[in-house]
């Protein structure tokens, strides 16, 4: 549905020279420097893929989507949504697709909700079935009625980011791209924005493609997770994959021994050398291990053998940690 082929994405900007010299200077004799924002990007998503595009501010993210939306034309290398080059024909790859972009609006500013539904049904030609069967889930899950007549532009960004989603999926897409979706939303209608894609993921086979800082959103929509730094990608597989790729690991263990705090500390840093110990609130004792040392299936066996365990529990690693390390490590594409 979805396939990047070593995409290319440069901008060329001015450079002016400093103070009042090196600005006349420029004047006659400029100079431009190129940044790649985009650097040699390669992935294919099928058709039904639920993806997450994640990587910090700047490392490339909404540039690929506006390529793969038609939005810019790649300065070299090639992509495919739906078969189409989409920046070669706009108008007809629109057709098979819903876009969100946080920050920028496909409703008419001046004019309703309701109205803007309006012409996207006529652009689009959504039949009427499709039309009402729509309007009847965004009533039930969005509440979209409670936006009224007000125009676009006197909308919350919480409101217009309701009307946003809603609008991306009225005309039923093959393929969606949100870039912070859920920006402005509280948590019930981030759990109902969630469930939404995910049924039209189900009912429709929908190919996802989302972009966002929120993890809850992550985890919530996508099973695959592409990591971008710098322009490349550095990391592709499924959201365990990725969490499973934690330099640390944690155990929670309680024990009925007669041990001090202190003693129980001094033990576990004892019997796991490089790993941290600390008390929990409920009075559970935390340990985090490094990964590349220890299996948790041994951290476990060395647990039960020097203290009677009481319970012990193994949290999934913090997918938000997670992201941050591989941000921080940031070398070549896999």
């Amino acid at each position: 549905m979805i396939r990047a082929e070593s995409l290319v994405k440069e901008f060329r900007s001015y450079e002016r020279g400093t103070g009042l010299r090196g600005g006349l200077a420029t004047l006659f004799n400029r100079s431009y420097k190129s940044v790649r924002a985009v650097d040699a990007v390669s992935f294919e998503l099928e058709e039904g893929a639920r993806t997450a595009y994640i990587g910090a501010n700047g490392a490339g993210k909404s540039t690929t989507v506006k390529m793969l939306t038609g939005i810019m034309t790649p300065t070299s290398g090639r992509c495919l949504v739906n078969g189409r080059e989409p920046y070669l024909n706009r108008r007809r790859a629109a057709l098979d697709m819903g876009v969100v972009f946080g920050q920028r609006s496909q409703l008419w500013w001046d004019l309703s909700v309701p109205d803007s539904f309006r012409i996207l049904r006529r652009l689009y030609r959504i039949p009427d079935s499709v039309y009402q069967r729509n309007l009847r889930l965004y009533r039930e899950m969005l509440d979209i009625d409670a936006l009224g007549t007000t125009p676009v532009r006197q909308l919350s960004l919480g409101q217009r980011m309701r009307a946003e989603i809603a609008a991306s999926l009225l005309h039923d897409p093959r393929v969606v791209f949100w870039d912070e979706p859920t920006v402005g939303l509280d948590l019930r209608l981030k759990e109902s924005v969630r469930e939404l894609i995910t049924h039209a993921n189900r009912e429709l086979g929908t190919t996802v493609l989302l972009t966002s800082h929120d993890i809850g959103d992550i985890t919530a929509i996508c099973d695959r997770v592409l990591v971008v730094d710098r322009g490349r990608v550095i990391h592709r597989g499924t959201v365990r994959e990725l969490a499973g790729t934690a330099t640390s690991r944690s155990v929670l263990f309680g024990h009925q021994e007669g041990l001090g705090e202190e003693e129980t500390l001094t033990r576990v840093r004892s019997v796991l050398p490089g790993s941290a110990a600390s008390v929990m609130e409920d009075g559970r004792f935390r340990v985090d291990y490094p990964s590349a040392a220890f299996g948790s299936r041994e951290v476990l066996s060395i647990l039960l053998e020097h203290f009677e365990v009481t319970d012990c529990y193994a949290p999934e690693p913090d997918l938000e940690s997670v992201v941050r390390e591989i941000y921080g490590a940031g070398t070549g594409a896999v």
